[in-house]
């Protein structure tokens, strides 16, 4: 171990040379490719050492190949293979008409791996790209390796970019915290720096400070301790409060459409779960006929998704209105028991045409990955939904508000007998209603076959909870649905971390029932066919 740490230091000392303007190396880098072809595990250490103490210009793409197995010597040649199988000269990087006779891959052993890793470290912190200093600066940060010190000495003195400067700096703090025969004050200026930092990595450093550590260094390692865990608390209820919104644009989807038909028609409609459950079907079928068809229109499949799934779950809701319910009116428990068992039909029926397992439903480059602000992960897909539910919410209110269809839904809401006497036809009414709220439905399962599985039982996951948000909202009120699933949402990811998934869902379920005792006609109420009879 201890030739090991020498090696580093070495390879550290040699990069440290190479930051330095006019810095001579003891040896010329033609010895470097000598020592590359002599078949030897020493002399390819020290051919490393060589090429950065030369700050030879082909020294990272030499050592990135020797690392992948890709450097070639034999016969006097060294010879870079690029991935793509050309061949490149070691020396310039000049491209070869092809492959030399004689040539093997310089061999590898752990030591040379190791001495490798660290060589490609330091090479990293000197890379003319911000972006690939920052990421090299990181991987010291983690690794803490004190033989690139030194290293990241020169590489601050000589960085101009903020950024760049600044995880540099982290990267040293990190080493420094760690050193035991550090000067105590810049070990306490490195806790400064850590706490600044402010993340998880930063915390984990500051908890590995050892337990002899001086007085004066422990109280500093206190303070930036609990700066950092106040910090951290902020941005975890942030993220707490993110995952809320999440949720709750999620239950808006799936319950607004059932907000409608429960509003105009007053009906139970178990089976509003497996409307949700086709649009996510649908989207599933476009994804395929494109795969297999036109795989380049394959980032545009949810938009063509989008219209169909409305369609086909708009159409199934009328035929299951026109069909079973119209004769149900009046009757509630047969409405309800006839809409669970139609749900039961439709969820046989796709189980027998795609199968009882979990369908793939691709995720399209533009809602795929994720960004961060601070310390708050945000996911595209997530964000994408937030949005969509928020047009979906829009249409819903122009439709009622600007379109004679909406005024015809809001006339029977009110008062149905005076709608019927002023020559609305309720029947008609009814059954566009009820293909409304299930092709909004529909629009749910296209959202949610990004985030959950596609299968027969996905709409039955979200039944229970679209008839919580409809009923503590106010039944038929869009604006009592949007705010309940956005308090509903938020309460259940502020009390997981605290009650536990289950518990927290008993607990809002507890305060629901509690609040319909005193609200029965929850948050906004509205006067429809229910409080008629």
């Amino acid at each position: 171990m201890r030739i090991v740490s020498c090696l580093l230091r070495m390879i550290a000392l040699a990069t440290l040379l190479a930051l330095q303007p006019g810095a001579a190396a003891a040896q010329s880098a033609d010895e470097a490719f000598t020592r590359l072809g002599a078949d030897s595990f020493s002399d390819t250490n020290r051919a490393i050492e060589l090429l950065i103490a030369n700050a030879h210009p082909q020294a990272a793409p030499i050592i990135e190949a020797l690392a992948a197995g890709r450097l070639l010597a034999g016969g006097g040649a060294v010879v870079i293979k690029t991935t793509d199988g050309k061949f490149l000269d070691a020396r310039t990087g000049a491209a070869l008409p092809a492959e030399s006779p004689g040539l093997a891959p310089v061999r590898l052993n752990n030591g040379v791996r190791r001495n490798i890793q660290a060589a490609l470290g330091g090479l990293g912190l000197l890379n003319p790209d911000a972006g690939k200093r920052i990421a090299a600066a990181e991987a010291v940060f983690k690794s803490r390796d004190v033989a690139l010190l030194p290293v990241l000495e020169g590489a601050i003195a000589k960085e101009t970019d903020a950024r760049a400067k600044a995880a540099l700096r982290q990267a040293q703090a990190a080493i420094l915290v760690a050193k035991p025969d550090a000067p105590p004050f810049d070990r306490i200026a490195a806790i400064d720096v850590l706490r600044e930092r402010g993340d998880q990595d930063a915390l984990a450093t500051l908890r590995s400070l050892p337990a002899d550590s001086s007085p004066a260094l422990k109280e500093a390692q206190s303070r930036a301790v609990s700066a950092i865990e106040g910090k951290l608390a902020v941005w975890r209820a942030g993220q707490n409060l993110w995952y809320g919104l999440s949720l709750g644009s999620v239950l808006l989807l799936a319950a607004i459409g059932l907000a409608i038909t429960f509003g105009v028609m007053g009906v139970i409609n178990m089976a509003h779960g497996e409307m949700v459950m086709l649009g996510a079907y649908t989207t599933f079928i476009v994804q395929e006929i494109i795969r297999t068809r036109f795989p380049g229109l394959f980032d545009y499949s949810l938009l063509i998704a989008v219209p169909l799934a409305f369609m086909v779950a708009g159409l199934v809701g009328i035929a299951i209105e026109r069909g079973v319910i119209r004769f149900l009116y009046g009757r509630p428990l047969e409405t309800l028991l006839a809409t669970w068992g139609i749900s039961l039909i439709l969820q046989q029926a796709v189980r027998t045409a795609f199968g009882p397992t979990n369908r793939e439903v691709g995720a399209p480059n533009f809602m795929s990955g994720a960004f961060e602000i601070g310390q708050l992960a945000i996911t595209w897909n997530r964000l994408w939904i937030i949005v969509f539910a928020g047009l979906v919410f829009a249409a819903l209110l122009a439709i009622l508000k600007l379109t004679p269809i909406g005024l015809q839904m809001r006339a029977v809401t009110q008062n149905r007998r005076m709608a019927s006497a002023m020559g609305i036809r309720t029947g008609r009414v009814d059954a566009l209603t009820f293909g409304l709220g299930s092709g909004v439905a529909g629009l749910a399962g296209v959202a949610l076959s990004q985030i959950d599985n596609v299968s027969p039982n996905l709409g039955q996951s979200y039944i229970i909870d679209s008839f919580m948000v409809v009923v503590f909202g106010g039944v038929g009120n869009l604006w009592g649905t949007l705010i309940s699933a956005m308090t509903l949402g938020v309460a259940n990811k502020l009390l997981e971390p605290y009650a536990g998934a289950v518990l927290g869902k008993i607990a809002l379920l507890v305060f629901i029932i509690l609040f319909i005792q005193k609200r029965p006609r929850g948050l906004f109420a509205l006067k429809g066919r229910a409080v008629e009879a």
